[in-house]
């Protein structure tokens, strides 16, 4: 799965995000602290560790939705995050709310209607120091038979 999933994303493989682990509770998604990645600050780019963390919960996602017989539908649609320490090493996010998007995939498909679940990736560094909360609100809906 890890590789399967990785090839179909090709900016994932260029800034070098590795999914250290995924299970029904949680995954693990580490990022380097390299040329590609820095910024002009000397620390890893926001946009990059955004990357790093969103995926810590997407793979959740997907895995929740690729067990259904139904196709249905997963987006983004929202965002906050913290920054708490400069990103100077290799950083590894954590989400820990795979049961939660697995209940909020299950409602969609019981109610067929859209539901939307809250989750939280923490990042911390090779020091075990935290550097970085996001929060991703995803929205999983039963696709139609015409989409």
């Amino acid at each position: 799965m890890k590789l399967f999933m990785l090839k179909k994303l090709p900016l994932a493989l260029l800034v070098g995000l590795k999914i250290i682990e995924v299970n029904d509770e949680k995954a693990v998604v580490s990022i380097p602290y390299k040329f590609l990645n820095k910024n002009p600050f000397q620390s890893i780019y926001f946009a990059a560790l955004s990357m790093a963390a969103e995926l810590s919960t997407g793979v959740l996602a997907m895995a929740a939705i690729s067990e259904k017989s139904i196709p249905i539908s997963m987006l983004v649609v929202e965002m906050e995050s913290r920054f708490l320490k400069k990103a100077q090493t290799k950083i590894v996010f954590t989400c820990q709310q795979g049961f939660e998007i697995k209940q909020a995939v299950d409602k969609c498909l019981e109610s067929g209607a859209g539901q939307t679940v809250k989750v939280l990736s923490k990042g911390t560094d090779i020091s075990g120091a935290e550097v970085a909360e996001f929060y991703f609100t995803w929205t999983f809906k039963p696709k139609s038979k015409s989409s």
